[in-house]
């Protein structure tokens, strides 16, 4: 290639799409908006989420959850660390978006994005031993066993921090799939750049298709929908402002759903375990020990 046509070869601009079911959609509505930096420069086009694609994104979390909830934690936690891996080969490139998304100089977003792959190894090491602080056995005044463990609760929906474009993103969905909930997410309006590269990441890391689907848009157009749909077991409220956080919650209620409320969040510090505790249901089990022969002892 000569010199000159080299240096009037046209760029190649990414197209980003959904992520639902394992595959890369545009909205079933054709629509898109206009994605721009702190400084108002223009970024990209991203797909402007309708319900149908919610409700499609409900659809396939739901066909996902008993493969992933099956699975043993071990395995979770594998693949979960290969999210790590592979968000550390493309670090450079969610270093550049994450910059865009918030208005951070290079050295900051590259924190702001190790911080998040630290966070994924986090959660990975969590998996197969969140059931030893939330459950056990019981003691019990009788000859039974009284066995407590925990169990997912099933399709949850996740309003993803609206300023925190990648590191509270990660910290709002590793906890949740970690303990076999399978997610709805809707990501940052203003900044949804890094979760749709998200979605290019977790395709590629063994997780299977819509354990994680990532809609962009409006949450206050997707929200009420989701909040109030009868197969969606659970919310996440981080990125919902308080306004649009009580129209959710009374919508959930229709159904029980878990509701995990918004509140000042510093996603930079120790993220404890409270949301993976939030989205977890207890069961309980009684069974007899029996007795062994005349003498009455038991086992």
């Amino acid at each position: 290639m000569s010199e000159s046509s080299s240096s009037t070869r046209l760029s190649v601009f990414k197209t980003y799409k959904l992520y639902v079911g394992g595959k890369f959609p545009r909205s079933e509505s054709g629509r898109v908006y206009e994605v721009s930096d702190s400084k108002g420069k223009w970024l990209a086009n991203a797909p402007l989420s309708s319900r149908k694609d919610a409700r499609d994104a409900v659809v396939a979390a739901r066909k996902a959850f008993g493969g992933w909830s099956g699975a043993t934690a071990y395995n979770r936690g594998q693949i979960l660390y290969r999210v790590a891996e592979m968000l550390e080969g493309r670090r450079e490139q969610f270093v550049r978006e994450v910059a865009d998304a918030e208005g951070l100089s290079k050295s900051k977003a590259a924190a702001v994005v190790d911080a998040a792959i630290d966070r994924w190894v986090w959660y990975a090491g969590w998996t197969d031993k969140i059931a030893q602080i939330v459950g056990g056995a019981n003691p019990v005044a009788g000859p039974y066993f009284n066995l407590s463990t925990p169990e997912p609760t099933g399709v949850v929906t996740v309003l993803a921090p609206q300023d925190s474009s990648f590191l509270g993103l990660v910290s709002v969905i590793a906890p949740v799939i970690a303990t076999g909930n399978t997610a709805v997410v809707i990501a940052s309006e203003k900044a949804p750049l890094p979760a749709l590269s998200l979605g290019e990441v977790l395709a590629t890391s063994d997780l299977p298709g819509g354990v994680v689907n990532i809609l962009s848009g409006r949450a206050s157009e997707m929200g009420p929908h989701l909040a109030a749909h009868q197969d969606v077991n659970a919310i996440d409220l981080a990125g919902a402002d308080a306004e649009l956080a009580r129209e959710l919650e009374v919508a959930a209620a229709d159904n029980l759903k878990r509701v995990l409320r918004p509140g000042a969040a510093d996603w930079s510090a120790d993220p404890g375990t409270h949301r993976m505790t939030a989205f977890l249901e207890t069961k309980t089990v009684w069974h007899p020990t029996g007795s062994l022969g005349a003498s009455g002892s038991a086992y």
